[in-house]
C-alpha cells in the first residue's frame, strides 16, 4: 500500500517518520513473545520476587507467592528457557534469580511503574 492509495488527505511527512521509528515486524515478533511470557500473575510475581529477594528456591517462592510449587516450577522453566532467570546449585538445593543480564529499565518500567499505574487505575475506578 503507497500513501496515495487512501481517499482521505494524509501527511506523507509523518508517515515516513512514524514508519521509519517502528520496530520491525521480526523485532515487533520478539517483544510481544516476551511480553506475552511475562503476561502471567505467577510469572510476573515471581520476577518481581526475584528483583526484591535477589534469590530464592522453589519452595520459598511458593511460599512468597502463595502457590504450589508445581506453578513456580512451570513458571521458573518458562523463565529460564527465554533467559530471564538462572539458577545456582548448592547442594540438592537450586536458587534463582534473575539473569545477569535481565534489563533494568523492563524491570523498573514493567514490575514497579506499570505496578503503580494499574494502581493509579484501579484506584479511580473505585
Amino acid at each position: 500500500m503507497t500513501t496515495t492509495d487512501h481517499a482521505h488527505p494524509i501527511d506523507a511527512e509523518r508517515v515516513a517518520h512514524a514508519k521509519s521509528r517502528l520496530p520491525s515486524a521480526d523485532d515487533a515478533a520478539r517483544l510481544t513473545s516476551l511480553l506475552s511470557l511475562m503476561a502471567d500473575p505467577v510469572r510476573i510475581r515471581l520476577i518481581y520476587a526475584l528483583d526484591v529477594a535477589e534469590e530464592l528456591c522453589v519452595g520459598d517462592l511458593a511460599l512468597a507467592l502463595e502457590v504450589n510449587e508445581d506453578a513456580v516450577t512451570y513458571a521458573l522453566r518458562l523463565l529460564r528457557t527465554a533467559g530471564l532467570v538462572v539458577g545456582r546449585k548448592q547442594g540438592r538445593v537450586v536458587y534463582n534469580r534473575l539473569a545477569h543480564d535481565f534489563p533494568e529499565p523492563l524491570r523498573d518500567h514493567c514490575l514497579r511503574q506499570l505496578v503503580e499505574l494499574t494502581r493509579s487505575t484501579s484506584d479511580d475506578e473505585d
